[in-house]
């Protein structure tokens, strides 16, 4: 049996503590349990329903960090003793942590990082075969190099390197959306399906060649308005997508493939968007089999700014009345060998995975199967119901 994962302030807190203005979901127990905003101080947990029953309504109040400030809700428990019950051991019988997400929709970004997008040509060229990876790599890189970093999507110059590569047969439709006018945007994950910090995330058993992709991940409400960001873990499956993009979905969506949390921090005097741009994302995985791999991904080298990357979410195209979390992508692609050379890395059972940020905490989730991982069952209708039941509606 795998060592059991436990949470606590020191290991999950940004490292300024509760200097900021954190707010997430727990699962608080009573007479009718339920998931309700949380909003984390010195002094502990405060329930937040009495401000709003939903997290998505909560990102909608028009003065939410005055509202913040005066808010005195039920104290459900300290914040050790929420962590502490958020790991692999948990009591039912007292509160947990959620993922930071309800009625939100999870969008993502895709190839918003030069390194990462030479990675899904590398991907698409392979077929999804790690052994063909490594060799078809260096041609890749022999031909377009490693200075994409300089190509502003949409340019002019994006338009004479789409012409160059078109012309040596290296041209991609990762490349497109990479270096083209059009970002990609899509559904990371069904309202309600994420997981959040000390849960188990979901590989599917049909995969061999797979990697976590730590990201920020921005809290917009449905007016447009970047109000926080959190850290996330876009689930990857390089060998379906690398096969075909017609199974992003298959390679992005199973039973815990999609990791929030471990808090929303809101922008405040402490926290600001220009901290999101240049904060550096962290990635350790650490296997039974004594593995370790650690990597990071520095926002400063996105192709796309943030703001850029939320206008092509919300536009008079597309809206979202409740509100939506956006990964924004990942710098970090892992090619290092864990079984044999030309093998790439890829998950095993119980790898322990930690993505971090000083001013965002660390996210803590342990790797399991999408077919043995705990079901999704709690969906709209059973938080219709149990807002109901709790008379919170």
């Amino acid at each position: 049996m795998p060592s059991p994962l436990l949470l606590t302030p020191e290991n999950t807190l940004p490292v300024d503590g509760l200097r900021g203005t954190l707010i997430g979901r727990a699962w608080i127990p009573g007479e009718v349990a339920g998931p309700s905003p949380v909003l984390l101080r010195e002094g502990g947990v405060y329930d937040l329903t009495g401000l709003a029953p939903t997290l998505s309504g909560l990102l909608e109040l028009p003065e939410l960090l005055a509202s913040l400030r005066e808010s005195s809700g039920r104290r459900i428990a300290s914040v050790a003793e929420l962590l502490a019950n958020s790991g692999s051991l948990r009591n039912p019988a007292l509160p947990s942590l959620l993922a930071p997400a309800d009625l939100q929709v999870i969008k993502a970004a895709g190839v918003t990082f030069a390194a990462s997008m030479l990675e899904r040509v590398i991907e698409e060229r392979a077929g999804g075969d790690p052994q063909s990876a490594e060799a078809i790599r260096g041609k890749v890189r022999a031909v377009i190099g490693d200075n994409l970093a300089s190509v502003q999507p949409g340019s002019k110059s994006a338009q004479r390197l789409k012409a160059l590569l078109i012309e040596q047969g290296l041209w991609s439709q990762y490349l497109e959306v990479g270096i083209g006018p059009d970002a990609e945007i899509f559904t990371k994950a069904p309202v309600l399906a994420a997981v959040g910090s000390g849960s188990e995330i979901g590989i599917h058993p049909g995969s061999a060649w797979n990697n976590p992709e730590p990201e920020v991940v921005l809290v917009v409400n449905s007016r447009g308005t970047v109000l926080g960001a959190t850290l996330g873990n876009d689930v990857n499956l390089r060998d379906f997508e690398g096969r075909s993009a017609l199974l992003l979905s298959k390679a992005k969506d199973n039973n815990g493939s999609c990791a929030i949390g471990p808090f929303i921090r809101l922008f405040d005097d402490s926290f600001s968007l220009d901290d999101v741009r240049q904060c550096v994302v962290e990635l350790r995985v650490e296997g039974e089999d004594g593995f370790v791999l650690d990597g990071s991904s520095s926002m400063a080298q996105i192709s796309r700014d943030p703001l850029d990357l939320v206008a092509q979410t919300l536009n008079r195209n597309h809206q979202y009345p409740d509100g939506f979390l956006l990964f924004l992508g990942t710098l970090f692609a892992p090619t290092e060998d864990r079984d044999q050379p030309g093998g790439g890395f890829t998950h095993k059972l119980h790898d322990r995975v930690s993505i971090g940020s000083a001013k965002l905490g660390v996210l803590h989730n342990r790797v399991g199967r999408s077919d043995e991982v705990a079901p999704w069952t709690f969906g709209l209708r059973d938080l219709i119901n149990n807002l109901g039941a709790r008379r919170l509606l």
